[in-house]
């Protein structure tokens, strides 16, 4: 199997694709001005306790209070507060130096260990979901690709994915020669057979940050802050999905290239050469096929195999997928042998979406019913299978006397919900009809406000049926255009785009704001 990413950064978001075998297999995207994300380490006051609950509100500079358990304390919550408590007096902090504190028992009230107002170091381990706010924990930790950093720990784990005692007693060894006192850290699967030198790099890197946060809280007097970020929403997205395996790593932003270029030599300086920066004509997502995966696989409706298909509902609490045969022609074998090849193939299918669509929480699956019990447990047997190659936590139950099956997926955050409706070409979505026979001259009309204004170099995206209309003959539109303003303007056709949408940006990327254009004139 073949394995490529595709990275596409635009000014407002970035979009991560991996590709296995040109099949479209993950796809992230996330806003560059998202201001959460997994990882990041907030300072923030405690608002509101939930004695009920067991809990409180935490104001980490969220439109909603953050949620924090009793439970998500952690054994070394009262060393972090003492930490807190020497900042405050204005004491010089060694990060080097643990700061020693009586551990937290399992059970106990939050009441007795926060207050109202008080100041909490607090980590964001799942990201606002629908009317949720963060969810947080005390555990701190700083996540590398190899290791993860627990400050004021002495507890060497190793990865359980990782199933030879040699090896893990190796990595074991390893790490106890090169932790320095007061730190703890968790080996993780990706370690497996790697030299003591990459170990001991990226170590220093994880200490390095812990020191950093240090100094940023010692020097700001504001309340909440934002003490650590993880990585660069590019790097942190890349970090969870890099492999040694693949073979491309294809990225359209100068800047963006350049920072996974340094990550990739970091990490793997081997395959540094792997890191390429593209600079095709075509947006990236379409050189690659990708729009067109993404309209094909994230509709509500998603076809397998000989007219079945997947009917996907999202709701607050769970995701719900029913099973239709469609128009597939009956086996002759009976119902049961066709219930059982529908269902096999709906359950290859359900996997890769789960993957696609990063779906998370609960998911309940009605598949056709089967009676017979062998074939119930052989469709059980294949989506564990399935699943294997999930790198999100998961459990798959068996199918239920009713033919449901349910399956728990971890969710750190929303789960990707991508628009494959287009609004209406003629109306645009907003119910009145312009000519389109009118809109090159519309198109023009742009053109020449932009030229007035001196912005004569600039690319035009466009619906590809649209691009293709001005590029057509001899003497185009296109040439046209040319002859008048300049010879700079680039047609670029582009999938995501509805018939008589378009946009206009700079060389280097960035969106030129006709609305604003309007007003200059």
């Amino acid at each position: 199997m073949t394995s490529e990413l595709i990275i596409n950064a635009q000014p407002k978001e970035v979009s991560i694709a991996l590709l296995e075998d040109k099949r479209l297999a993950e796809f992230q995207k996330e806003g560059r001005d998202e201001q959460f994300a997994v990882g990041n380490i907030y300072l923030g006051k405690v608002k509101k306790i939930m004695t009920g609950l067991n809990a409180c509100f935490v104001n980490v500079g969220y439109e909603r209070e953050a949620f924090l358990h009793y439970s998500e304390l952690g054994p070394r919550f009262r060393s972090y507060t003492k930490l807190l408590e020497l900042i405050d007096r204005g004491k010089t902090i060694d990060p080097m130096r643990s700061i020693q504190a009586p551990i937290m028992e399992k059970e106990g009230s939050l009441e007795n260990e926060l207050k109202v107002g008080q100041q909490v170091l607090v980590q964001i381990i799942k990201e606002p979901i629908s009317t949720k706010g963060p969810r947080l924990t005390c555990e701190l930790s700083f996540a590398g690709r190899l290791l993860v950093l627990v400050p004021y720990s002495d507890k060497i784990s190793v990865s359980s994915k990782i199933k030879k005692n040699s090896e893990r007693a190796r990595l074991k060894q390893l790490m106890q020669s090169i932790m320095p006192a007061g730190f703890g850290v968790v080996v993780r699967t990706v370690a497996e057979g790697k030299r003591v030198a990459e170990l001991d790099a990226e170590l220093r890197i994880l200490i390095s940050r812990w020191e950093n946060m240090i100094r940023n809280m010692s020097s700001s007097p504001e309340r909440p802050l934002k003490v650590y970020e993880d990585s660069s929403r590019a790097v942190g997205m890349l970090r969870d999905l890099f492999n040694t395996s693949f073979e491309n790593i294809y990225v359209d932003d100068e800047q963006v290239y350049r920072e996974i270029s340094e990550y990739v030599k970091l990490i793997a300086p081997e395959r540094h050469h792997i890191v390429k920066h593209y600079k095709g004509k075509l947006p990236i997502l379409d050189n690659f096929s990708i729009t067109q995966q993404i309209k094909k696989g994230f509709g509500r409706i998603v076809t397998f195999n000989k007219g079945a298909y997947l009917v996907i509902e999202h709701t607050e609490a769970l995701h719900v997928v029913d099973v239709n045969s469609g128009n597939r022609s009956r086996s002759d074998e009976g119902q049961e042998v066709n219930a059982l090849e529908v269902n096999l193939s709906a359950a290859d299918e359900l996997a890769h979406q789960l993957r696609l669509r990063d779906m998370g929480g609960i998911i309940v699956v009605d598949f056709i019913d089967m009676n017979d019990s062998e074939h119930r447990q052989k469709l059980y047997e294949r989506m564990c299978q399935n699943m294997q190659s999930d790198r999100a936590k998961h459990t798959v139950l068996p199918l239920s006397k009713f033919g449901l099956m349910q399956i728990t997926r971890q969710r750190v955050r929303p789960a990707m919900d991508v628009r494959v409706e287009e609004a209406c070409p003629t109306c645009g979505g907003s119910g009145t009809i312009k000519s389109s026979l009118l809109f090159t001259d519309v198109l023009e009309n742009k053109i020449r406000k932009l030229h007035q204004v001196r912005i004569r170099s600039f690319r035009l995206h466009l619906h590809p049926f649209v691009a293709a209309y001005i590029n057509k003959g001899l003497f185009s539109i296109h040439r046209q255009w040319q002859w008048r303003y300049g010879w700079n303007i680039q047609i670029i056709p582009d999938q995501s785009f509805s018939l008589l949408e378009y946009k206009f940006y700079r060389p280097n990327g960035e969106e030129i704001d006709m609305y604003e254009r309007d007003e200059m004139m």
